[in-house]
């Protein structure tokens, strides 16, 4: 077929339509591409879901430009332990996330899921949110579903196959591997033997194994020994979550701690941590209590000694009474007119009976607990093998749900100098993917998964407090999931371009 001059340069800007897909530039920002390196500036093209290209780029035809001038473009942080998808993400915006710059959770910690991994994946594509959700087996859901609620005792072979055998289905179906939480019901009334051979399915098929040690005070030497044998019998990679020091004699020692995992690591352990910038958790009443014993008034004393105060006991939730909420231990125990520890023991027996008699409810109690040192927070945070987590819920008493990921450029980059800005990405985004075996995200690089941040590096900052836990960080410009923008001028955008992720995605 003959064509004129015009035919054919008409000819041309259709195959160039073809040929070049319109995308997505931003330029000007000081770009931290996750890896800990310094910035650059350097400019990054979207195209689709995935970023295209990085160096010095020119705009395309039909190119949608976004000027970063004066602000830092990172990867878009991984929350790598998260309970924010508690209330089966009833608000699909995630706002407190997105305003911390956090695009991927995740989930399924502390030995805790509801269902198969495959199940939760159609459940989350029914109604996705705005961020990217990863998951963990809970040991947990195993032993629900092997043992039934006959589970204050080891799991017999035949049990343990069942849990495998589930466990096996699930790191099959995309599971980043097991969590545990062996301070809580059911996990903790596990034996070794259960816990090697779950780690051993983990192993076989290319998942990590990540748990609520066993202690996180009076017993912790024990508990990290037996998190480290783990690893080093079957060969798993191991996480310590939320690793801390939570008894007052052990305050100051997380020196010798990191030196113990270092030790680990020169034998062959692929052992590493996750850590939240707060010197109070949040919990349940009855996890300081480790032989279940709730008329032990002794044992409630020392908890209200050794592990924190009645004072730094603040009611997060607590169904049978909700006007307890936002009390610590100390008021409710001076309305009470008797002992603090009784106090307490009251609050659990409460605790416990409304429980039973409400067995489907979820959330019935939950307390924050001052217990960490300050300078034993910054020393696991400045470890070179530690990535960065809130450990938090929207909606929950604890500011880390809202303020965790901000606090630390605010805390610990600007204000203490612990880190620099660069490591302190590194820790939010590229360390935690290697981490959690995700490989497609974390870093900034052509091919890799469109989950950016935009923010001024001296106005990040977090806001809430015990007084106000959901304050919104401030200093997030623009947040993008899969090449979409979920969060622009302090506000969510109202798309949900969140993805149920598997291992290695």
């Amino acid at each position: 077929m003959r064509m004129n001059g015009f035919g054919l340069a008409v000819l041309a800007a259709a195959l160039w339509g073809a040929a070049a897909t319109a995308g997505t530039l931003i330029t000007g920002a000081s770009v931290l591409d996750g890896s800990g390196a310094p910035a650059q500036a350097v400019s990054v093209r979207i195209e689709g879901d995935r970023i295209a290209a990085v160096g010095a780029l020119k705009p395309q035809p039909g190119d949608t430009l976004i000027d970063g001038r004066g602000l830092v473009l990172a990867p878009g942080f991984i929350d790598g332990h998260s309970h924010h998808d508690r209330g089966d993400y009833a608000d699909r915006t995630m706002l407190p996330l997105l305003a911390q710059g956090i695009t991927t959770i995740v989930v399924g910690q502390d030995g805790g899921s509801d269902a198969p991994f495959a199940q939760l994946e159609t459940r989350f594509a029914a109604r996705p949110a705005a961020v990217n959700v990863a998951a963990y087996t809970g040991h947990g859901f195993l032993r629900e579903v092997a043992m039934g609620q006959d589970f204050k005792r080891t799991a017999t072979p035949a049990e343990t196959a069942m849990m495998q055998a589930l466990l096996a289905d699930d790191l099959k179906a995309g599971s980043l591997g097991l969590s545990t939480g062996l301070e809580y019901d059911p996990g903790i009334y596990s034996a070794r033997d259960e816990l090697i051979a779950l780690a051993g399915t983990t192993r076989q098929h290319g998942g990590r194994y990540i748990s609520h040690i066993r202690s996180e005070d009076v017993a912790f030497d024990a508990a990290l020994d037996e998190i480290i044998d783990i690893g080093a019998t079957t060969g798993v990679p191991v996480q310590v979550s939320h690793i801390k020091l939570g008894a007052v004699s052990r305050w100051g020692g997380a020196g010798a701690v990191l030196a113990r995992l270092e030790a680990a690591r020169a034998r062959g352990v692929a052992i590493t941590a996750d850590v939240y910038p707060y010197e109070y958790w949040q919990s349940t009443l009855t996890v300081l209590f480790p032989k279940r014993d709730f008329t032990d008034l002794a044992a409630a004393r020392f908890a209200l000694t050794e592990l924190t105060t009645p004072e730094g006991m603040l009611i997060g939730a607590y169904a049978p009474q909700p006007d307890l909420v936002g009390k610590t231990i100390a008021q409710i125990a001076a309305s009470r007119s008797e002992e603090p520890a009784k106090t307490y023991l009251w609050l659990i027996q409460t605790a416990e009976a409304w429980r039973a008699a409400h067995p489907d409810a979820r959330g019935v109690e939950a307390v924050i607990g001052t217990a960490m040192a300050p300078a034993d927070i910054a020393r696991f945070i400045a470890w070179p093998h530690s990535n960065i987590c809130s450990d938090g819920l929207i909606g929950g008493r604890h500011p880390r749900g809202a303020g965790a990921f901000a606090r630390i450029v605010r805390l610990y980059v600007r204000e203490q100098k612990l880190l620099s800005l660069a490591e302190a990405v590194h820790k939010m985004s590229g360390l935690t993917a290697q981490h959690l075996g995700l490989s497609g995200r974390g870093l900034i690089r052509p091919g890799l998964a469109a989950d950016l941040v935009l923010f001024d590096a001296n106005a990040f900052a977090d806001r809430a407090t015990l007084a106000d836990p959901g304050a919104l960080a401030v200093g997030m410009k623009l947040v993008m999931v899969g090449g979409q923008i979920v969060y622009q001028g302090g506000q969510a955008t109202g798309v949900f371009p969140g993805r149920w992720l598997h291992r290695g995605q």
